[in-house]
């Protein structure tokens, strides 16, 4: 059964001033929901919070997009909330990148020069089997979609998209829930 945190219970938890607690919350820096009006925390999920912040690496994220200003949205959005964001405007930089880098999470625009994105995705794939990714994309319908649905599963995000949805879907992967967003 879950066990389930009031502000003050896991204020006296976390050694925490409650009105810091709910700014946290609030502000989405501490997984929280809300019952009523009230701030509620389930306490396995702050303990795999707490333990993922002990973990001196920050989450490391390859935004794969030829268009510059998804490169730059992705950074603005991220990076101010400790993540480490690497972007790239080619799919040939981006399979080198994975060659020498860990990525903890990768964001794959479907149309893309040089190797469109369901193939880079079958590519990816057959490096790291594992590895959460995120299409983006304008053309959900697509047959490339249908293309890169038969290497795996993924999540997407579909443009136009906001520094919201971003945030929204990388704190999914973080935390281990991916949701699909926009089909």
């Amino acid at each position: 059964m879950k066990e389930i945190l009031t502000v003050q219970e896991l204020a006296e938890y976390l050694r925490m001033d409650p009105r810091t607690l709910r700014s946290k919350a609030s502000k989405g820096e501490i997984p929280a929901f809300k019952l009523g009006r009230q701030f509620r925390f389930d306490k396995e999920q702050i303990d795999r919070w707490l333990s993922r912040r002990v973990v001196a690496r920050p989450v490391h994220i390859l935004v794969v997009d030829d268009e510059p200003l998804v490169g730059q949205l992705f950074k603005g959005s991220l990076e101010g909330t400790g993540y480490q964001v690497t972007t790239t405007l080619s799919s040939t930089e981006a399979l080198e990148l994975l060659n020498n880098t860990h990525f903890d999470l990768i964001f794959l625009d479907l149309l893309m020069p040089e190797i469109d994105g369901a193939e880079l995705f079958r590519r990816i794939r057959q490096m790291d089997k594992k590895i959460p990714v995120a299409i983006i994309t304008g053309y959900p319908d697509s047959d490339m979609m249908r293309r890169a649905m038969e290497y795996g599963p993924f999540t997407v995000l579909k443009k136009p998209f906001t520094d919201e949805d971003i945030v929204s879907t990388v704190r999914g992967f973080v935390e281990g829930v991916a949701t699909i967003r926009g089909i």
